[in-house]
């Protein structure tokens, strides 16, 4: 193909050659116009009938909207076109037809159930506010990644097919994996814990995770986009920092980064950047705090997990980010230290948004016959998983981390309704495809 101009960067008084798709024709009689769509804008075709050769005429005006087209022509100034700008074509080629019944509307004009979205989620990333969301969420990505270097952090990749869960229970996908049982992993918790025993010590990943849970949520799924973090020589309440530093970055990323999509979300005036230290309630105040407001029908005691009620509850009374410490030891997993002190309390945490949980983190056990014990405790056989076990025999420096889920992220940042919104091909308990 020709040299291509996209159509922000097409100046009056030049050649260019412009591709895309058709977004809109509107024919006026004598006069039609063709709005040719890129990953930059719009740019208007002006096609004069009795100006132009006629089968050049014909092309334009008998193809349908979002076929893609090749179009060369002179660029002139026209204040009334959406870039200020036109096109007055030379040649016009058709190379990708679409056909004239669309399974929904790229323009926006016409709105379409998230499901008919989903199954054609190709011509629904067309949309600017669709496309504008995976824009933000690969700047949140790419902050995050400074955020972790900018810690000292280490890059890895940790393999997503286990002999064995990270912890147990039933929410794994089985496969088979040349004649054995293998799962899907649901978490990179033990390998990254692993590398802070080797020479890297600090580690980040940013990889999918699995969980066979069925919940059929607006905020759950089966395939999510894990955020993680482990560092040794750290406990948790540095850890903690480093999760307000990775979260904040997000944020800043987006508002220095990606002030046309927030506009085209209209969050160009509401998006805000969280100020100060994120607020760190023990689980004892959070249960407090909860049932003070009296939204829950039930009081909550010690040793409840919070439902989502709770959450919610929760959430609009701190009003922003915050933390829940000191989780009681028998809610958190086998892997998490319980304090030196008291062996109730657990070094555990979670990052909340005021409508979500976000992060759960803490100081992990390094010491090998607790964490054998630990195993132990929630019936789990600490020879499956003497891989990890093992090293733990060599040498382990006291540690600690947190994982977060990016698509909530992403969600929460910008006031998403499903968290299937933030993913390009999102995977739930009914969706394998696309």
């Amino acid at each position: 193909m020709q040299e291509r101009t996209y159509a922000a960067d097409a100046d009056p008084g030049t050649s260019a050659t412009v591709a895309g798709w058709v977004h809109e024709i509107r024919d006026l009689g004598g006069i039609a116009f063709l709005i040719l769509r890129d990953t930059t804008g719009k740019i208007q075709v002006k096609i004069e009938k009795d100006e132009l050769d006629e089968a050049l005429v014909e092309t334009a005006l008998d193809v349908h909207r979002e076929s893609v087209l090749r179009v060369e022509g002179d660029v002139e100034e026209e204040e009334r076109a959406p870039t200020g700008v036109e096109v007055t074509p030379d040649d016009i080629e058709v190379i990708a037809p679409a056909d004239p019944e669309l399974p929904l509307d790229p323009s926006g004009k016409v709105d379409a159930e998230l499901p008919t979205r989903l199954d054609n989620r190709t011509l629904d990333l067309r949309k600017p506010e669709v496309k504008a969301i995976f824009e933000i969420r690969a700047e949140v990505l790419r902050s995050v990644r400074e955020a972790f270097r900018g810690l000292d952090a280490t890059e890895i990749n940790t393999p997503k097919i286990v002999a064995t869960g990270t912890e147990g229970g039933t929410e794994l996908f089985p496969i088979t994996y040349f004649g054995r049982e293998a799962f899907m992993n649901q978490s990179p918790q033990l390998f990254k814990q692993l590398m802070v025993g080797s020479g890297l010590e600090r580690v980040f990943e940013i990889g999918p995770i699995f969980r066979a849970e069925e919940h059929n949520t607006p905020r759950h799924l089966n395939e999510a986009t894990s955020i993680d973090f482990e560092s040794a020589f750290y406990d948790h309440t540095e850890a903690m920092d480093a999760c307000e530093t990775v979260v904040k970055a997000a944020y800043e990323g987006v508002a220095e980064n990606c002030d046309d999509e927030l506009e085209t979300l209209g969050l160009d005036e509401a998006f805000t950047v969280p100020e100060g230290d994120f607020p760190r309630l023990t689980y004892e105040e959070a249960i407090e705090r909860i049932n003070a407001t009296g939204e829950l029908d039930d009081v909550l005691v010690w040793g409840d997990d919070l439902s989502t009620e709770a959450e919610h509850a929760l959430g609009q009374d701190v009003g922003e980010h915050y933390f829940i410490t000191d989780w009681p030891s028998e809610i958190k997993p086998f892997y998490i230290k319980d304090h030196d002190d008291d062996a109730e309390l657990s070094t555990g945490f979670d990052m909340m948004h005021p409508s979500m949980e976000l992060v759960s983190g803490g100081q992990r056990e390094h010491r090998h016959d607790h964490l054998v014990e630990g195993f132990e405790q929630q019936g789990l056989d600490p020879g499956a998983f003497e891989y990890y076990t093992k090293m733990f025999k060599y040498g382990m420096p006291p540690h600690a981390g947190w994982g977060l889920g990016g698509e909530r992220l992403v969600m929460t940042m910008l006031g998403l309704e499903n968290i299937r919104e933030a993913v390009i091909f999102p995977r739930d308990r009914q969706r394998l495809s696309p």
